[in-house]
């Protein structure tokens, strides 16, 4: 059920990590709705002081940063404890329980994060998506190729962002991309499940992500993206979202039924969701569904009603109570390129953007790359170059629109070695 709105002050806790650019488009949203945004962040304590953070919380003890913010809320009562992505998802979920705020559970919670928790729940419910076997990365892939039916993916339990993420079509480049991803996992500092991998089958078809919210047990979906490029490996790194989807309208309603059922089975039956699917004669296959809103700048895609409320407004609404089985989104169309990192090295300069900006259709270009910072591309890198924003007419001439300006960028880049080979 949609919590209660009451008279006392409405205050949101944001989990979030100290680096992350998602942070803005909610203060703006609070701000309009007079909401007060406490940040929990990803700090160690003995640094709040200087960084001036009145909550800080560490991501990797969890049991101990629920606490922290439960003491927290008690003297403080807030109506709602998000986290803008996956990595305090479980957290915040703790601390709603504990607090009674509603929540997902911190099980279901955990089941959107874990990919292996995810696939298991949905072989369980029935939902379609790939066969799937669980590894750990001391394993000998020779000695794995024999169960495996290829072309598969080879992936990590907790990362996202297509992370670690490849295809082997045979043998040998599954033992490749197997002990590849073990080196990487091993690099990484240890966190539940980081020693594991799982090894499912490749599904072909087009890729479509679905955005929606879960209010009153039922799923409410914002928008379908069409991604119109290939994502058929052997790294899926995304590039082009546009709504709305080109599908036809019962394919579209397959998918939405799909995610419902997937969401369902996970537990989850509160707040924001982001669903990948792929989608072949055979209908529409659960790649993941995660607890949370499209991650990086994506949601400047979307804008709801005739008060052009943006998608952090509508998480923030439901969180205290308001109001918004009425929003839907506005009727253009809209569609956002994630600039692609070509390669590893130093930004050194970027130009053409004055250009690319003066493409009809184009709203607007944010580079979030630093100059003389390091870049990492997929499989293990987790960041873009940056964003195309753009609008239209129809779904064509948005595609058109973010492909041209993305020709007039170039980015210089001083190559270096790869982190891992």
């Amino acid at each position: 059920m949609t919590p209660t709105p009451t008279t006392e002050p409405k205050r949101v806790i944001l989990l979030m990590r100290a680096s992350t650019y998602r942070g803005r488009p909610f203060y703006q949203a609070a701000k309009r709705l007079g909401i007060e945004i406490i940040p929990g962040i990803d700090i160690h304590p003995d640094l709040a002081e200087y960084w001036q953070v009145s909550l800080p919380i560490q991501f990797d003890e969890p049991d101990k940063a629920a606490q922290t913010i439960i003491d927290f809320a008690r003297q403080k009562p807030v109506q709602a404890i998000l986290s803008i992505d996956d990595s305090a998802s479980v957290i915040a979920a703790k601390a709603s329980q504990a607090l009674g705020l509603l929540h997902n559970s911190a099980d279901s919670a955990l089941a959107a994060r874990n990919k292996y928790h995810m696939r298991r729940l949905f072989a369980e419910a029935g939902v379609s998506s790939p066969k799937f076997r669980v590894y750990d990365m001391a394993d000998d892939p020779a000695k794995i190729t024999a169960e495996v039916t290829f072309p598969c993916v080879v992936k990590p339990l907790l990362l996202y962002g297509s992370r670690g993420v490849i295809r082997a079509n045979n043998p040998a480049e599954f033992k490749d991309a197997f002990n590849w991803l073990g080196r990487m996992l091993a690099a990484m500092e240890r966190m539940p499940g980081s020693t594991q991998i799982l090894v499912e089958d490749f599904i072909p078809g087009v890729e479509v992500a679905l955005e929606g919210v879960i209010d009153q047990n039922q799923l409410k979906v914002l928008a379908l993206f069409d991604k119109p490029d290939p994502l058929d490996g052997p790294f899926f790194e995304e590039t082009l979202y546009v709504t709305p989807s080109r599908l036809a309208a019962r394919v579209q309603a397959d998918i939405a039924a799909c995610a419902e059922r997937a969401a369902a089975a996970l537990g989850l039956r509160h707040g924001p969701v982001h669903a990948e699917l792929r989608v072949n004669e055979a209908g529409p296959w659960m790649v993941e569904i995660a607890g949370r809103s499209i991650g990086g700048l994506c949601s400047q895609t979307l804008h709801f009603s005739l008060d052009d409320i943006s998608l952090e407004e509508l998480i923030l609404r439901q969180a205290v109570g308001l109001e918004i089985e009425s929003m839907t989104r506005e009727e253009q169309a809209s569609g956002v390129m994630m600039i692609p990192i070509p390669s590893a090295g130093i930004l050194k300069a970027v130009s053409g953007v004055e250009a690319a900006k003066a493409v009809p259709g184009v709203e607007s270009i944010e580079i979030t790359a630093k100059l003389n910072y390091p870049l990492t591309p997929l499989p293990e890198g987790a960041s873009y170059l940056g964003f195309i924003f753009a609008k239209g007419e129809k779904p064509e001439e948005v595609e058109a629109a973010l492909r041209k300006a993305h020709q007039h960028l170039h980015f210089e880049i001083e190559e270096t070695l790869p982190i891992l080979s």
